[in-house]
């Protein structure tokens, strides 16, 4: 049967398994475009910019295991898109975006819109490559979600020509879908783990990264139980094990409880699971010496490339978190008793000190009580976005996620994420609450994408902090250059106004005691909903006020 290069596009997709595409339209992939009017099985979104497609792209990705479709034009419209690409990349999300190309016939020539691909994401993917034959179409686009789901995920950038989509092909095979390789650990590797752990006398879990699903957040509970050993989680990965659980001490990020920090540190052994130990996991890399650590670090991680790149570590084992979690849910625990129980208890008992909100705040706001309403109601599979900025600091302290894919958020801290993100996850799972955090700052990077949200069904709560700066910027400006302000004042619209534009639901939060009838009426509405809360500048962080971060300035 012929087909074009852009019905092969279509149907290579749908071979596997992706059901959504992320994309603004543009001139350069018209025909995979009009492959999709005969193919019901996939949907396209028209997003209102190339990052938000990005941005919904991998939180499709993080959400499913799977590669989140992006499909964007050549030039501004790929260069738009970059950001989702570096999330992703830093992130270890699948991810797989099409760029449509200038014809084969005019490159060099700087014709309309020409770049180059290669040059531009090569860095920031673990495969970058242009189809210049429609004939391989099946092949590399196939290999495409093999590379991007094996090992560590990330991101792969196909270009796709203009005219080689327009080619016809007679009888094009289409490869079976494809499984993620993964590594798992060698019998020999799983006895010394145990034998490092079983010496231990503070020994302590790190859980973050990405390979993980619910059988290995179920296989990590069952593990700390049975050997008693406290877990943190990494930079925004909260979710891979419940806050509920008995041996959960928190997340080492940012704004890291002064007491895990210490605890990271006064530890002799460390079981790294999935997490990268990046600089913000280690508070800039003091958690742990560079490059030799005092504590024995044992790493797993999936990429081979990524043990030792900063620490070397006593043990590391190249492995995806599900083959490493099911192998140790085997691992008996010392027969002698678990000599570090106390350690264990105490390191629980900071977290539920740390994670209890203090009635008093620097505002007549006081987002932590916010926070512990939404524990109180929100289900257990709300799912929960945000972008960059100090709010963020509420959320991930004070809130509780108790099942895994609750948390979608960027590692690599970028700002207009929440929204696009937000949405994504309620068009995968309508049946769940989709709830975004967002600054004002963070906010309208992206808030364009209402539009997306409304006219695609999704359904999500954006919870507007609204303090009319940009507060982790001004917040390192006060530490750094006290008094002198300069480029973090924001002038921000009505967005109460602006919202009913959108045809949104809409509520105004000015103190604490307003905000659970507000939200309930969001949530009741059964539409997407803005819930604006005016926060105080002074209240920066849950600690300290800007005036004290000021005040204590260098």
């Amino acid at each position: 049967m012929q087909r074009t290069g852009g019905q092969l596009i279509t149907d290579v997709l749908i071979q596997q398994g992706a059901d959504r595409i992320f994309g603004v339209p543009g001139e350069s992939f018209l025909a995979v475009l009009d492959a999709i009017v005969d193919r019901p099985e996939i949907e396209f979104i028209t997003a209102k910019h190339e990052g938000s497609a990005a941005f919904m792209a991998d939180a499709d990705g993080k959400l499913t295991g799977r590669p989140g479709i992006v499909l964007v034009t050549r030039g501004p419209g790929a260069s738009n898109a970059y950001a989702g690409i570096h999330v992703a990349y830093q992130d270890s999300t699948p991810l797989i975006m099409l760029v449509g190309l200038i014809g084969r016939d005019d490159t060099e020539r700087e014709a309309f819109q020409e770049f180059d691909l290669k040059a531009i994401f090569g860095t920031q993917t673990k495969w970058t490559a242009v189809i210049n034959d429609a004939a391989r179409i099946p092949e590399l686009l196939t290999r495409a979600f093999q590379v991007a789901t094996s090992g560590r995920p990330g991101p792969v950038v196909l270009g796709l020509p203009e005219d080689m989509l327009r080619d016809v092909i007679d009888d094009a095979k289409l490869p079976a879908c494809t499984t993620a390789v993964q590594a798992a650990p060698a019998p020999a590797e799983l006895d010394k783990l145990a034998t490092l752990l079983a010496k231990a006398n503070t020994p302590l879990i790190i859980a973050g990264g990405e390979t993980w699903d619910e059988a290995a957040c179920a296989d990590l509970a069952k593990f700390s139980s049975e050997w008693n050993l406290p877990v943190a989680c990494s930079f925004r990965s909260q979710d891979r094990l419940s806050a509920l659980h008995a041996n959960y001490i928190g997340d080492a990020g940012l704004g890291i409880n002064p007491d895990l920090a210490k605890r990271i540190r006064q530890a002799d052994v460390i079981l790294v699971l999935g997490a990268r130990m990046g600089d913000c996991t280690t508070s800039g890399y003091t958690l742990l010496e560079v490059p030799v650590s005092a504590q024995k670090l044992i790493h797993i991680h999936p990429d081979p490339e990524e043990i030792g790149r900063v620490y070397a570590p006593e043990l590391g084992i190249c492995s995806g978190m599900k083959n490493m979690l099911a192998a140790m849910a085997g691992l008996v625990a010392p027969t002698d008793g678990v000599k570090w129980a106390p350690w264990t208890a105490s390191a629980r008992e900071d977290y539920l000190k740390w994670s209890t909100p203090n009635p008093a705040s620097h505002g007549p706001v006081n987002l932590a009580l916010i926070m512990d309403h939404l524990n109180n109601t929100l289900p257990d599979d709300a799912i929960l976005t945000n972008g960059a900025g100090n709010y963020t600091v509420w959320v991930h302290r004070f809130y509780k996620h108790r099942k895994f894919r609750t948390q979608v958020a960027p590692t690599s801290g970028t700002m207009g994420y929440g929204l696009p993100a937000a949405i994504a996850a309620s068009l995968r799972h309508p049946d769940r609450l989709s709830i975004c955090f967002a600054g004002d700052g963070c906010f309208q990077m992206t808030l364009q994408e209402l539009a997306t949200a409304q006219q695609f069904g999704a359904r999500v709560i954006v919870m507007l902090c609204n303090n009319g700066i940009y507060g982790t910027i001004r917040m390192h400006q006060e530490k750094n250059y006290p008094y002198r302000v300069s480029g973090t004042d924001i002038a921000n619209p009505d967005f109460v106004a602006l919202a009913k534009a959108y045809g949104l639901e809409v509520a105004g939060v000015e103190e604490t005691g307003q905000f659970a009838d507000a939200f309930e009426t969001i949530r009741a509405s059964g539409k997407s909903g803005i819930i604006e809360i005016i926060t105080d500048p002074e209240d920066l962080t849950p600690r300290n006020s800007l005036s004290e971060i000021r005040a204590s300035a260098k």
